[in-house]
């Protein structure tokens, strides 16, 4: 075998040129989803405190905001709603004249299939327990939640959604939904699950921006512990059975084995999304000037992508595609 002095791997990284020609991953506007927050009767647009630049936009903002996006060659947005009344059972979520409903109409009339839009598909920022699923008896009632979901996912495929995204993490979500979308008629309506949706620190200030923190108890009965690889892989295994077409690993950062793991043993799009915590720390971090926000950024979504990711939901996907454009 050659070693050294013949082998040389220092010569591979000699200077710009060389190292540009064997770059292994490449990082690409393609790659990134972005995310929006629309709140029911805003007037103006509501910063996230814990997460700098992000802003809850009200309904007359959503079509500057996606021109914005679609202007940096984004392909996709993913859209949460946050209503100005919640119940137990969450019925404004999936309401005629939802919020995000509402938003979906409003990209639909004015972008077309300029831009793809994803819808989150939960009930938490719904209820008034804030819990991802119906209470009865005390519990999350898993067989009535999966109904009410249905319910969403079909509201917004009616309004022109192209992917309902799935993320309270029911058992039989997913099939539930496929069936409820084909009933209707939406047989091309993409379901990505969020499927193996960790329970995680690093929501937090997602929280804040959605107004969603539960009431009472925590989400561990329906969240994958984060110490369990396994049970994830279970998880993702059983939306692919029950009919998803792209699966999603969440957090990303501290999930990367996770993401490897689901791109290496199945055959199905891979996503991933880089949640509020991993955001709000580098922005802090940045603030104080610990860090060079932009080296940051361009090496966290380059490990998502590395760890096996096709693509990144993503708060950073505004400065990421200037970053590519930069770049390029």
């Amino acid at each position: 075998m050659t070693s050294f002095p013949s082998k040389r791997l220092r010569r591979l990284r000699v200077n710009e040129n060389i190292r540009n020609l064997v770059q292994e991953v490449r990082l690409s506007v393609n790659d990134l989803v972005c995310p929006i927050f629309v709140e029911e009767g805003l007037e103006k647009k509501k910063p996230v405190d814990s997460m700098p630049d992000i802003v809850r936009l009200p309904l007359s903002e959503v079509s500057n905001e996606v021109q914005n996006i679609s202007d940096l060659k984004i392909p996709a947005v993913m859209l949460f709603g946050i209503p100005s009344q919640k119940d137990e059972k969450g019925t404004s979520a999936f309401a005629d004249d939802g919020i995000v409903q509402k938003a979906v109409s409003e990209i639909k009339n004015n972008f077309g299939n300029k831009i793809s839009i994803m819808a989150d598909v939960c009930l938490c920022q719904y209820t008034s327990s804030g819990h991802c699923g119906i209470i009865n008896d005390k519990k999350i009632d898993n067989d009535l939640s999966i109904e009410t979901l249905t319910k969403i996912a079909v509201s917004q495929a009616k309004v022109g959604v192209d992917v309902v995204s799935p993320s309270a993490m029911m058992d039989g979500q997913v099939s539930a939904i496929r069936k409820g979308l084909d009933d209707a008629g939406f047989n091309d309506v993409i379901i990505m699950s969020h499927s193996a949706k960790h329970s995680s620190s690093f929501y937090s200030p997602f929280r804040d921006a959605a107004e969603c923190a539960p009431q009472f108890g925590d989400r561990k009965t329906y969240q994958v512990p984060f110490t369990n690889p396994r049970e994830a892989m279970r998880e993702v295994e059983a939306d692919i059975e029950e009919g998803v077409d792209i699966v999603m690993i969440k957090p990303a950062l501290s999930y990367l084995d996770v993401i490897a793991e689901a791109k290496k043993r199945f055959n199905i799009p891979v996503s991933a999304y880089s949640v509020s915590g991993e955001y709000a720390m580098v922005k802090a971090a940045a603030n104080q000037g610990w860090i060079k926000e932009d080296q940051i950024i361009n090496e966290i979504l380059s490990s998502i992508k590395r760890a096996g990711a096709d693509f990144i939901v993503t708060y950073f996907a505004k400065s990421g595609a200037k970053l590519i454009s930069d770049n390029s």
